[in-house]
């Protein structure tokens, strides 16, 4: 079974993020920052990270450069997930190594299609 980190200040995002993984089938982890996401991440390296940007003590581009950084850490898909939808936040997040980039709030249709692009899941029947 694959994994899933969701790294979001909000429980709510949370709780919503695990509900559409858990359906496709991946064992989901959470937390609610950066910090505490490195350290998951430490005891066990998920297949993917859906990664908010704005939260307290290590921030989603923090995180990120440090993830990307550590051992094992090239191999997580990350998909960041946030309200900051300029070109420059974008261009910033995709070269400290994000695979994807969605806007909240997101649906299932639009988590569904980045997992596919990024090859967490099957592309779907349309």
């Amino acid at each position: 079974m694959k994994t899933f980190l969701v790294v979001d200040d909000s429980a709510v995002v949370r709780k919503i993020a695990r509900r559409m993984l858990e359906s496709w089938s991946f064992d989901v982890d959470e937390a609610e920052n950066g910090k505490h996401a490195l350290e998951r991440c430490t005891l066990a390296m998920p297949d993917g990270i859906l990664l908010d940007w704005n939260m307290p003590y290590v921030t989603g581009l923090e995180f990120l450069e440090k993830l990307r950084q550590s051992a094992g850490g090239a191999a997580p898909k990350v998909v960041f997930c946030t309200t900051m939808n300029d070109m420059d936040h974008i261009a910033r997040a995709l070269s400290s190594g994000a695979d994807e980039y969605i806007m909240k709030p997101f649906d299932e249709d639009i988590l569904r299609e980045k997992l596919e692009e990024v090859g967490l899941l099957e592309k779907s029947e349309t």
